[in-house]
Parts: C-alpha cells; structure tokens; sequence
C-alpha cells in the first residue's frame, strides 16, 4: 500500500501475518525513506521498542493512547521529527546505560570514538525529543549546521533518521546515563 499511496506517514503494528512489522518498517525505510514510520501497538516490550526504533521508525506509540497525542504523533513524524513518550524514553535511557552492549567490531569502535563534542550535544538534544531549532538555540548556533552535525552523526553511526541515531547511540553507550 505504500507503494501505491505514498504516504508521509505509516502507522505500524509490530505483529502481522506475514510481514512482522520490524521487516515492513525495514523494508518501507530502505525503499522509500522520506517515507515517515510510526509505531502504534499493544506490545508495551523494550526490546521491541529498541528493535524498532533501530529498524527506523520515529516513534513508539502503545494503542491505548488517546486521540489528540496520535494526532500528535502523526503530526510530529510527518515534520521528520522523532517522537517518544517521556515514560518511553526514561526506559530506553535507563535500560541503555545499565548495560551498554559492546561494540561489535573495531570499526565500529573507531566510528563511535569519531563522534565529536558537539556532535554528541546535538545527539543529546534528539535524544531529549527536541526539534533541531530548540537544539540549534541552547547551542548558539545555526538550524543549517545543526542539519550538517545530524548528517555526520548519521554517517558514524550508520543509519538514516534520529530514532535510529539515538537507539544506535543508546546500544553503544554514547549518551550519558540519566538519574
């Protein structure tokens, strides 16, 4: 359907017949990636969540959510921007830095090690649900250059949106523990 509808954005379920949802946003990511993927589910797991922000989803949303925060969420993804419940984000925060995985290989331990000190500031900010002009004015500098550090992170970390930029970075132990 996506194919033939185009549009801005998906609502997905993590479980269907057929394609499990982490394959779909995968795939809808891969072949048309302005395509913007919002998670809705029953399934309230942190892997899954981890699994799918990894995937490149935008958001995770459980269905019992009421109608103005979808609209909200819907609204919030089809702007580019990530969008986390607070309460989702304390648990990714406090499942990443109980135990950052290792880095699976010396490149990616060189490519983490890359990050500079404002790149991980900006990280930080996306990390926090902030849109890149709420970043761009805590750090005194440009949204043009806020742009530029989101796309040198994404080359680091090897992926294509925020929500995967801040699940990779979680993963790797790059954004400090929260208390």
């Amino acid at each position: 359907m996506v194919e033939e509808l185009q549009p801005d954005v998906v609502l997905m379920d993590l479980r269907m017949p057929g394609m499990d949802g982490l394959e779909a946003i995968t795939h809808i990511r891969s072949t048309w990636p302005r395509v913007a993927v919002v998670i809705l589910t029953t399934y309230n797991e942190d892997d899954l969540m981890l699994r799918g922000l990894r995937a490149g989803a935008c958001g995770y949303l459980l269905k019992d959510i009421n109608r103005e925060t979808l609209f909200h969420a819907i609204q919030t993804a089809a702007r580019g921007e990530m969008l986390l419940q607070p309460e989702m984000m304390t648990r990714i925060l406090s499942l990443t830095s109980q135990a950052p995985q290792p880095l699976s290989s010396p490149l990616e331990q060189s490519l983490s090690m890359e990050l500079t000190e404002r790149e991980r500031e900006v990280l930080l900010g996306v990390a926090r649900g902030e849109r890149s002009k709420e970043i761009a004015k805590r750090l005194g500098i440009s949204l043009r250059t806020v742009g530029a550090h989101l796309t040198s992170i994404y080359t680091k970390l090897h992926v294509d949106s925020r929500a995967s930029a801040v699940a990779v970075a979680m993963e790797r132990g790059l954004l400090p523990r929260q208390g």
